[in-house]
């Protein structure tokens, strides 16, 4: 669950100061055997207009981890190591 405090700085604007940045994002594989492809969505996030970049691709990796983690076809299991390799390495090219 995300836990955010509201407060407002010296120019009366409110901002969103992030205590645990965790979004839940389910993946699910679909597509034929050759081309396999992952969907994700965002489940219940209660502060949609403010969504970082980071905090979208951590989610994605934590939901393909967990997919990967019970997945029994090794075609499949091909397509999550990619696809969370492909993440990580986006994520150190935004940080």
């Amino acid at each position: 669950m995300r836990r955010s405090n509201w407060n407002w700085d010296d120019n009366k604007q409110m901002n969103v100061t992030d205590l645990d940045s965790t979004i839940q994002i389910d993946a699910k594989l679909c597509g034929s055997f050759q081309r396999r492809k992952i969907a994700y969505s965002i489940m219940d996030y209660h502060h949609s207009l403010y969504i970082n970049k980071k905090d979208i691709i951590l989610g994605q990796i934590h939901a393909c981890e967990l997919l990967y983690k019970y997945t029994i076809e090794d075609l499949d299991k091909n397509v999550l190591k990619k696809e969370i390799l492909d993440l990580k390495l986006i994520l150190d090219l935004i940080e």
